[in-house]
């Protein structure tokens, strides 16, 4: 439910985790977000692969490994960093359609399957996660709304016209009193649509040879670009995974931002091609 209040000032309110219940079966928004956002970003994958010579069967097999890798990988990453919440439940473990995954975790699964997939499919690495790559931030720009469903993975308080409402029972507790929070998932899935876009201007301008693209260039400027706005929008959360003081994601995002750019320096200014499992051709 979006309630406006004028023709500027609105707040947001989720109906709730549930989309529609069929008896005893009832199907969430997150099951069914994250199962959109993979076959769009197959089909996205696909038709990109076309565009870029390679087969697009290979990526529509490459998107069951990448599955196997980053799902489990993404719940495995929160559970570990949040086991007191789960050390006395492990039931609750597998339990991940309520909720909490980590990107970065999925991130790391997706790109180990990908490294075994292209050594058993004598394909370069670089290529194929440059045809990936715009499909992977679409997939995340979309996921974020599981969390409005939710009701979670929310900011701090605030009084902004965007404001989320959060009901009592998902306020931690030192903010029972306070209603409206700011809206980070908003914040990151509108972020992530513009680097949607950067990646998907860089494609183009490669393949119409306005721009010399090396392979690995696409996923180098994804990572460096989605850290960069994740390292800021982690920085309102108030459920960040915690290593001691610091936050994980902040500290990921910032090593993502590093070795992006390293990659970028190795790439362009000294020209050397990056380490893979097949050399790649050039775009």
């Amino acid at each position: 439910m979006i309630c406006f209040r004028g023709l500027l000032a609105f707040q947001f309110a989720s109906p709730g985790p549930i989309l529609f219940e069929l008896g005893p079966l009832s199907i969430r928004w997150y099951g069914f977000l994250i199962a959109s956002a993979v076959l769009i970003g197959v089909t996205l994958a696909q038709f990109l692969a076309q565009k870029r010579g390679l087969n697009p069967e290979l990526v529509g097999d490459f998107a069951i490994w990448g599955l196997l890798g980053a799902i489990p990988m993404a719940r495995l990453y929160y559970v570990l960093f949040q086991w007191q919440a789960y050390a006395d439940r492990p039931g609750q473990i597998f339990a991940i359609w309520r909720g909490g995954i980590a990107i970065h975790g999925g991130i790391i699964g997706g790109v180990l399957a990908g490294l075994i997939f292209c050594r058993l499919q004598r394909l370069s690495f670089w290529q194929l996660f440059d045809v990936i790559t715009p499909s992977i931030i679409l997939g995340q720009a979309i996921g974020r709304w599981g969390n409005f469903f939710n009701s979670e993975a929310f900011g701090r308080p605030t009084d902004l016209p965007w404001k989320l409402y959060i009901p009592p029972a998902m306020r931690p507790a030192q903010y029972l009193q306070e209603s409206y929070f700011h809206p980070t998932f908003l914040y990151e899935s509108l972020w992530n649509l513009l680097v949607f876009s950067l990646l998907i201007w860089l494609f183009f301008q490669g393949r119409r040879g306005k721009l010399s693209l090396k392979p690995g260039t696409l996923f180098l400027c994804y990572g460096i670009a989605y850290s960069l706005g994740r390292f800021f929008i982690e920085g309102l959360r108030m459920d960040s995974l915690m290593l001691g003081p610091v936050r994980v994601a902040q500290l990921v995002s910032f090593a993502g931002i590093i070795l992006g750019s390293l990659g970028l320096v190795w790439l362009y200014y000294f020209r050397r091609a990056l380490p893979d499992v097949v050399p790649a051709e050039d775009s």
